[in-house]
């Protein structure tokens, strides 16, 4: 990491806080970065079927995102409460906003979400077992849960439907390396 110089917060909401760091580059010389500062994240891909099946159902949430103009298809995800650990915080969000709990919930991956502006990382969960249970969900959270077939995931994905990151990649990896969807 770049020596940190000096940083002043900007500003310091429920969600994010903004800090004027100055840092001294791997050349020597200094500057001024905008940094978002964020807990972090955990995300699942919710499993409703044996990953063997032929065409195994996953949920996906389709949630209103004010960022993007409107609704966008999101594996369930939310954001780390203060020393939550991030199988916590996955299970967590899988119950309240699908009503679900997993018996089991194995790690996929961490990513960075944008780290040109921002130190947030997302953990990526696979969960299987799934439960019913009831949702929870927060006040300014406005979303359909949908069970999809694995086939029209992939056609969703290939055809832009799915845009979101986080969704894209934890899809992709459990796909690529836990053989979901290979029937």
């Amino acid at each position: 990491p770049m020596p940190l110089i000096s940083t002043v917060r900007r500003y310091e909401g429920r969600v994010i806080c903004l800090d004027l760091d100055t840092v001294e580059f791997p050349d020597g010389s200094s500057g001024e970065l905008e940094m978002i500062r964020h807990p972090g994240a955990a995300a699942v891909v919710p499993l409703l079927d044996d990953p063997a099946a032929p065409d195994p159902r996953i949920l996906l949430l389709c949630q209103f995102r004010h960022a993007t103009g409107g609704s966008i298809w999101e594996v369930p995800a939310g954001r780390l409460d203060p020393g939550e650990a991030p199988e916590v915080c996955a299970r967590r969000e899988l119950a309240e906003e699908t009503g679900m709990r997993a018996t089991r919930l194995s790690r996929l991956t961490t990513i960075y979400t944008t780290p040109g502006f921002t130190d947030e990382r997302i953990h990526l969960f696979l969960a299987d077992g799934l439960e019913k249970g009831q949702h929870r969900r927060e006040q300014d959270e406005f979303m359909e849960v949908h069970a999809v077939p694995w086939s029209n995931v992939i056609k969703m994905i290939e055809g832009g439907e799915i845009q979101d990151a986080k969704t894209l990649v934890a899809l992709l990896y459990a796909a690529k390396f836990r053989g979901f969807g290979r029937g």
